[in-house]
């Protein structure tokens, strides 16, 4: 826990910091001002790391939303609309887990090109959809097994269509898988970097990974304490998500994974 929390708490208390503690003091001496919040005026001063923040949070959110919608319906249809081939089809979808991200980039480089589709934030969505579907489309079906054939039977009988039993059954006691998926690929798709440097090059529809580079000046000088808050502000909000779903992914990752 400790080698986990330091470098947070560490970047924490040097973001607190002015450039002469940085550069000539030691880096495990607290700061003088803890109440010094000047790296965070210079950061939104002189910076466009609100532009960042907000493309990071509608790329993080859309992509969510793909990615449950898709995941949650995929693994019920595998699992309980059973088919021919539907243990392939989830063969099939496995298989993207062994496929390296780096190898993908020249041909979807190439095609959003040709498409129209660099600098957008569907670039940024569709790659991180199709690489998060496989382990989440997983958890689903992991944890569909336990949920008895005889409710959607009897759902059947009082007449619910297929779309009427995922949405009003199905959805709501799959509460914790949602969250655990939620949570897992928010802080991948928060702070994905490789698609976004490769994709983006308009400083409007830059990402907060890829903009925290802002503040390497000429020749590599590095304006540290505005990296440092502006490091802290870009974690903030997926330490927050996972301290509130904490329980829920725990308790999720059991019933979608483990048991299975």
């Amino acid at each position: 826990m400790i080698i986990q929390v330091y470098p947070i708490v560490w970047i924490f208390l040097s973001s607190l910091k002015n450039e002469t503690e940085i550069q000539n003091g030691n880096p495990f001496t607290l700061p003088e001002d803890f109440f010094n919040f000047n790296n965070y005026i210079q950061v939104w001063e002189t910076s466009q790391i609100g532009t960042y923040f907000i493309n990071s949070s509608i790329v993080t959110v859309i992509t969510i939303i793909l990615i449950v919608l898709l995941s949650s319906s995929a693994g019920f249809a595998i699992e309980k609309m059973k088919f021919k081939s539907s243990n392939l089809l989830l063969l099939f979808f496995l298989f993207g887990i062994m496929i390296p991200v780096q190898a993908t980039l020249i041909p979807l480089f190439t095609l959003y090109n040709t498409l129209g589709l660099l600098n957008t934030h569907i670039s940024l969505i569709l790659p991180q959809v199709g690489f998060a579907l496989p382990i989440s489309i997983y958890l689903f079906v992991g944890f569909y097994k336990y949920i008895p054939n005889e409710m959607i039977e009897a759902a059947t009988i009082d007449g619910c269509n297929i779309y009427t039993i995922f949405r009003k059954i199905i959805l709501p006691l799959s509460k914790n898988t949602i969250v655990t998926v939620v949570a897992f690929n928010s802080i991948f798709i928060w702070n994905e970097f490789v698609f976004a440097h490769t994709f983006i090059n308009e400083a409007t529809m830059k990402t907060l990974p890829v903009g925290l580079q802002d503040f390497i000046g000429q020749y590599g000088a590095t304006d540290w304490g505005s990296t440092f808050a502006s490091m802290v502000i870009a974690t903030l909000p997926v330490l927050i998500i996972y301290f509130i779903l904490n329980r829920s992914v725990i308790e999720g990752m059991a019933l979608g994974s483990t048991k299975g």
